[in-house]
């Protein structure tokens, strides 16, 4: 897990729980621990892998979201993109990417898996992709998660 020291706020406002799950005292120097996994290459490059929160278990393997979506977003074709996990009885989650294609490309779901393999290991490669026109981000950018999962899991099932 990532944690940042030095200035840090003093908590939530109003909020004691989430305050103490996310500032933590670690020796005797005090931390924000948000929930960002890392690694720590042998040089000291820090490698974000993603929120734990939106980590998906499919298969027994863990997932990170961002490191698909980044091989998704490296296509030519793919203007933004969301990885979530829906429930499957095989997997307990599917990997499935919710994709917007650039204007005037359109998105070959076959083709683009098969793009992804040349970089993601296969477990990672979205086992459906669902095309949408827009991911219909907040004004600062920010996916609602529980919309577009609900959507991808309601597309699986048909």
């Amino acid at each position: 897990m990532l944690g940042v020291g030095g200035a840090i706020p003093l908590g939530y406002y109003k909020d004691p729980e989430k305050t103490a799950a996310t500032f933590r005292t670690v020796g005797e120097r005090r931390y924000s621990i948000p929930g960002d996994y890392a690694t720590v290459d042998a040089d000291g490059t820090i490698r974000l892998l993603g929120r734990g929160s939106a980590c998906i278990n499919t298969g027994g393997e863990k997932v990170y979201p961002e490191e698909v979506e980044l091989a998704l977003r490296s296509h030519d074709d793919v203007f933004d993109c969301v990885v979530v996990g829906v429930p499957d009885d095989r997997w307990g989650e599917m990997i499935v990417a919710l994709v917007q294609a650039k204007a005037g490309h359109r998105i070959d779901a076959d083709a683009l898996r098969e793009f992804c393999r040349a970089t993601l290991a296969a477990y990672k490669v979205p086992k459906q992709i669902v095309v949408v026109e827009s991911l219909e981000r907040s004004p600062a950018g920010k996916a609602d998660y529980k919309r577009l999962r609900e959507l991808a899991a309601a597309e699986v099932a048909l």
